[in-house]
């Protein structure tokens, strides 16, 4: 029996699947990161992000049925 997990919804406060949890590797690159990442780094990062998505150019989505 495989029981479905919504883990942005049910994982609100930590995951509940513990060892089960399809997502541990991404769980240890992410531990990885936020050992070795200082935060001022992260917050540097972030406002990189921020600034390339301000100047990226608006994604028109036009329907098929147009």
């Amino acid at each position: 029996m495989e029981i479905t997990v919504d883990c942005a919804r049910d994982c609100i406060n930590g995951c509940i699947l513990k060892e089960k949890c399809p997502h541990r590797e991404h769980l240890a690159q992410t531990e990885k990161f936020i050992q070795e990442t200082s935060l001022d780094k992260m917050l540097e990062m972030a406002e990189a992000a921020r600034l390339k998505k301000l100047t990226e150019p608006p994604k028109w989505v036009i329907p098929d049925d147009f």
